[in-house]
């Protein structure tokens, strides 16, 4: 038997990366799936592959359109049992000295409105139907979250807030919901967008040049992992073997947890 079998999903940000990944391990196991996605076009082209999943175009900082997408799922499957966001903005290391000054308010509200708020807004959207279902919360952190040098000061910030997310949250929402994290390392298919206000919004962190050479020399198993490796934490963390967990984390990122 599939291992999410029976179990009603919500991915937002399932467009492309490891929420894409996460998308197609899902269906593989069973589980039927709502996605919200920002992108007109990725929505077209999750529409066309897979007509079996309910696609609601609409940003993951919006309650509303959180909420909306929450609705499709009570609706289309008569509940929800698990949520998974997989929203995510890079700034290319860029330290808090090169930020210049006229961008500074710009930069810090698209880090943390993408990075935490959308985060917090799809969980509260969720909470009321996943305490029907005593359901579950699966929050994507980072490598980021943990060690200095993976990214710049505004990404580092806000995932350190996406960790103490995870934890207040699995404090909160106890004994009703569970509520834990993937922390990716550095991944070879991402679509990971930069900032715009740093002007980084057209570089794409998966197109970065000799990216496989760069993530194999980053950690001690030397493995550039793929959105796939990453999908299987969140697979584990949605099925019935993971009910006895809450305010953890998984890291699959070749074992950055012993270098450091």
């Amino acid at each position: 038997m599939a291992v999410l079998e029976g179990k009603r999903a919500l991915i937002v940000g399932a467009g492309s990366g490891i929420g894409h990944a996460v998308l197609e391990c899902f269906l593989e196991e069973g589980a039927q799936v709502v996605v919200l996605e920002l992108s007109h076009d990725k929505c077209d082209q999750l529409r066309a592959s897979h007509p079996e999943i309910v696609v609601v175009e609409g940003d993951a900082t919006s309650l509303e359109q959180d909420k909306q997408a929450v609705n499709r799922a009570v609706e289309s499957f008569g509940g929800l049992d698990v949520l998974v966001n997989c929203v995510g903005l890079f700034d290319y290391y860029t330290g808090i000295r090169a930020i210049e000054d006229e961008v500074f308010d710009a930069a810090f509200d698209e880090a943390f409105r993408t990075n935490v708020r959308s985060q917090l807004a799809s969980v509260k959207a969720a909470v009321p139907a996943l305490i029907e279902s005593r359901g579950t919360i699966i929050l994507t952190s980072s490598t980021s979250s943990f060690y200095p040098g993976r990214g710049g000061i505004l990404y580092l910030a806000s995932k350190f807030a996406v960790r103490g997310t995870v934890i207040a949250l699995a404090h909160e929402l106890a004994p009703e919901i569970t509520v834990n994290s993937v922390a990716p390392g550095g991944t070879l298919d991402t679509d990971l967008r930069g900032l715009p206000a740093l002007g980084l919004n057209e570089r794409s962190l998966g197109a970065t040049a000799n990216r496989s050479m760069e993530l194999k020399s980053n950690n001690p198993l030397e493995v550039a992992l793929t959105s796939r490796d990453h999908a299987g934490s969140y697979v584990f963390l949605a099925s019935d073997s993971a009910r006895g967990m809450t305010g953890r984390f998984l890291h699959p990122d070749g074992g950055m947890g012993i270098k450091v």
